[in-house]
């Protein structure tokens, strides 16, 4: 069950502090930036950062180390 439409508007990462966006497919908050989502539960989204997963692999910039 998705998370109610007028709560996504103030719902924001407690990481990063920018907006969520839903995604139905998966049911989570995605933090595009982060590249983490976090998981909604019968309509109510689990925010606590340890819950969160990781969608996508660190930027390349953060995984070289460049002299």
């Amino acid at each position: 069950q998705p998370p109610e439409p007028s709560l996504l508007r103030f719902l924001v990462c407690p990481l990063s502090k920018r907006p969520l966006r839903y995604e139905e497919a998966t049911n989570e908050l995605i933090n595009e930036e982060l590249g983490i989502a976090y998981p909604v539960i019968d309509g109510i989204p689990n925010m606590v950062p340890e819950a969160a997963r990781m969608t996508q692999k660190k930027p390349p910039a953060e995984d070289s180390k460049q002299p």
